[in-house]
């Protein structure tokens, strides 16, 4: 498939179904992924501008206004309009100064030169053409500004996340398998991948590092969880009454190592990426790497 093909994939996938269920579970999903937003938040100082790629429902992008204060700015990108409309329902209960734009982060017109920081949680791992959407966010970056992102580590690596679909995969036959270096959650795994990507589009003193974050989420939740997310909850809903009751007996049950109590507890293990907005040694600008 072409990168445009894998853009529009993406955008249809986000637009529809995705992003309603996130759009509908925004509160289990932010309380879930607490730790790691906090991560993100610790790149900022008060006053700065930043850009929060790949935004959802606007968790992160509230959390990092909050911390920026009245003279700062966060602004919110994503490619999900209900999800970019939640966030801007959020961010107006919350009174905070944080403004969300539904575009593409890899081909969006942002003002150059504007962000203090660029951060993203789980929000990069989509483009279609990562070197050239890496290197738009270059452009909209001022000198010496920061990157940071956390992106998923490997399927191996992360257990709780390939359960269901390894629990339903017997039962499910047109369940859809997991491609690797393919756009989607464990699409950035390979840390010399990363690395490579980050460093054709322009961005220098780049820094990978494991981090392992306690997750949880509430047990009478995870029913909900394992039902509307991820490979499984994209074919579930198509099957029958029946075979829908089995599955969600038979993957219930492979969940229960990381039940404990009123609880469901799993380790998210990420990359933790930072890089530099830094100039060529000579003062010059670095070539554009997007448009090769």
């Amino acid at each position: 498939m072409s990168t445009a093909g894998r853009s529009e994939e993406q955008a249809a996938r986000w637009n529809g179904p995705s992003g309603q269920v996130w759009t509908e579970a925004q509160a289990m999903m932010d309380e879930m992924f607490r730790g790691l937003e906090e991560l993100l938040v610790d790149a900022v100082g008060p006053g700065e501008r930043v850009l929060d790629v790949g935004c959802g429902t606007g968790g992160t992008t509230v959390a990092i206004a909050r911390r920026l204060g009245g003279d700062g700015l966060c602004v919110g990108v994503d490619v999900s309009e209900p999800m970019v409309e939640a966030a801007r329902a959020r961010a107006e209960r919350e009174g905070v100064r944080a403004e969300f734009v539904r575009a593409d982060a890899e081909e969006h017109a942002f003002e150059p030169a504007s962000f203090d920081a660029v951060v993203s949680r789980f929000g990069v791992m989509f483009f279609g053409d990562s070197v050239r959407a890496f290197a738009n966010l270059r452009r909209a970056a001022k000198s010496g500004a920061r990157l940071r992102l956390i992106v998923w580590r490997g399927a191996e690596d992360n257990p709780f996340m390939t359960t269901a679909e390894r629990a339903a995969a017997p039962l499910l036959p047109d369940l859809p398998p997991r491609v690797p270096d393919a756009p989607g959650q464990f699409g950035f795994a390979n840390r010399d991948k990363v690395h490579r990507l980050l460093a054709e589009s322009g961005w220098s003193g780049i820094g990978i590092r494991p981090v392992d974050v306690a997750c949880r989420i509430p047990e009478s939740e995870l029913n909900g969880y394992f039902t509307r997310f991820g490979p499984l909850g994209q074919v579930l809903p198509k099957a029958d009454e029946q075979t829908r009751a089995r599955v969600v007996e038979t993957v219930r049950a492979a969940f229960e190592p990381y039940v404990h109590g009123a609880e469901v507890r799993f380790t998210a293990a990420c990359w933790l990426v930072e890089a530099r907005a830094l100039p060529e040694p000579d003062g010059t600008a670095r070539p554009d790497s997007g448009n090769r």
